[in-house]
């Protein structure tokens, strides 16, 4: 099948302190989320300037894919359309259509399955064709990646860097943004995570017996159970018997505020006060690999004529291009998330 554009969707961020209540308000919409909750977020902006790191992590994925492209094609041109903020995915859809484009891949900020992680995107990129109208293209999104080697290669690699300072036999905290448990039993999302942690852990030559899958970023009422544990209660589980401990954000593609101030500012502060010192590893962001792995995604959905197009795994099986009908259904009360998500 021929495509004719790349479509990078992402979750979006404020780029200034009067972005943040305007951004917030789009994330919460639709959401009973009380007012004190919203300032108390806002305020976890407002200490980094009211700019969330995610749209520039973006613009430096896209300008690599860009080059990556123009390098070794397919040539396509690379749009780029948010869930919450600017550039709006609706604005960016009505572009392309301006553009001439009639049929373009999506390659989405989030590598696991999931409602939040997946099939909101699939919805809000629906949606946003059906606010164009007739003349909006057709975009099918790339496959779910959490185990391609242009991931996780990257993460072993910050895996083995962090913790080589931290010390050899440190233990290792896998951490995820947590959901509902309720979200997580009628999805693939946790046990993608495990599957990313255990093919990183293998070779970045940590023994399982040393790494445990972690969460953190959880949101909404106490009553409603989420993964777990907390990666805040996880460090506290480790301090008495270790000096050193270091936190693998594999959830994550970037360095964007949940890891930021979820992970570099509150689980450092609480390591802190454990006496424990805390290494956090790196996440893909713009490494090569995982340019390459984009590039490769979108070779091998347009067939095996292209070079390239090997369906490619670090281990395990390589997901489908097309989610199982009624998979990641939306929790029947969706509970807001922190924003800043990169997911």
């Amino acid at each position: 099948m021929s495509y004719d554009a790349l479509l990078v969707v992402s979750f979006g961020g404020p780029e200034g302190p009067d972005d943040v209540m305007p951004f917030l308000r789009n994330v919460l919409r639709g959401r009973d989320v009380p007012e004190d909750r919203v300032v108390e977020v806002a305020r976890q902006y407002d200490r980094f300037g009211g700019v969330s790191p995610l749209n520039g992590h973006n613009r430096a994925l896209i300008a690599a894919i860009e080059a990556d492209l123009a390098s070794h094609g397919p040539a396509l041109p690379v749009y780029w359309g948010n869930r919450n903020w600017h550039p709006m995915l609706a604005d960016t859809v009505a572009a392309m259509a301006e553009d001439g484009v009639r049929r373009a891949l999506a390659f989405v900020t989030s590598a696991y399955g999931g409602y939040s992680g997946c099939r909101q995107y699939l919805e809000d990129i629906e949606a946003a064709r059906s606010a164009v109208g007739a003349a909006a293209p057709v975009i099918d999104k790339l496959r779910l990646y959490f185990n391609h080697p242009g991931f996780v290669e990257p993460l072993a690699d910050q895996l083995r860097a962090a913790r080589a300072d931290a010390g050899p036999d440190s233990p290792v905290l896998f951490s995820a943004h947590s959901v509902p448990v309720s979200a997580a039993k009628s999805s693939p999302y946790e046990e993608q995570l495990r599957t990313t942690a255990r093919l990183v852990a293998a070779r970045a030559g940590v023994a399982e017996s040393d790494w445990q899958l972690v969460f953190q970023s959880r949101s909404g009422s106490p009553s409603v159970p989420w993964l777990e544990p907390d990666v805040r209660d996880a460090l506290a589980a480790l301090a008495p018997d270790h000096d050193a401990v270091v936190v693998a954000p594999i959830g994550f593609t970037s360095d964007h505020m949940e890891v930021r101030f979820d992970l570099d500012t509150q689980a450092a502060e609480t390591a802190r006060q454990l006496g424990l010192r805390m290494v956090r590893a790196g996440t893909p962001g713009t490494d090569p690999r995982f340019v390459e792995m984009v590039r490769q995604l979108v070779s091998e959905r347009l067939g095996p004529e292209r070079p390239g197009s090997e369906r490619l795994s670090a281990g395990g099986a390589v997901w489908p291009d097309r989610c199982p009908p009624g998979c990641c259904p939306a929790p029947a009360r969706r509970p807001a998330r922190p924003v800043g998500s990169g997911t």
